[in-house]
């Protein structure tokens, strides 16, 4: 099914948020190191609350051991971002996929922008600048999930 990816997030509660969103919907979530916390910070597992024990974590050392492995696993890479050129509603989901989500401060370096295979946007009010990055993974991994009908039973 597809999977979340956090690149080098730095905001626990959110990174929590969306571990407890991969366990319930059962999915797996990948991190990208560094994360700016530790992920024992207790912030997290208050977010995840006793779902983190639940949650399928996939961790990478940095962008390139990750990037090693993806191309290995020939998986498809589609970055969430405020620049990307294509709505999440107009992108065909792949079981294969990775969806990857930009650190809440920064983004993603433009190295990432160049790899990815698509750059998604989710439409919002022209004045407005972001969504929070958790409820922009639910948004997009629901979508994602529905597409390729890969809900839980």
């Amino acid at each position: 099914m597809p999977d979340l990816v956090l690149f080098q997030p730095d905001i626990p509660g959110n990174t929590g948020t969306l571990m407890r969103l991969a366990a319930c919907l059962d999915f797996n979530i990948h991190i990208i190191q560094p994360a700016g916390f530790r992920l024992d910070d207790v912030n997290l597992k208050r977010a995840g609350m006793d779902y983190l024990e639940l949650t399928k974590l996939i961790r990478h050392a940095d962008w390139k051991s990750f990037e090693d492995w993806r191309i290995e696993q020939q998986r498809r890479l589609l970055l969430l971002t405020t620049k990307g050129d294509k709505t999440h509603l107009v992108i065909k989901y792949r079981k294969s996929d990775l969806i990857m989500l930009g650190r809440e401060s920064s983004g993603v370096p433009e190295f990432v922008h160049q790899i990815a295979d698509h750059s998604i946007v989710i439409p919002m009010h022209r004045k407005a600048r972001s969504i929070n990055i958790a409820l922009s993974g639910a948004l997009v991994m629901g979508e994602a999930l529905r597409q390729t009908d890969k809900y839980p039973n």
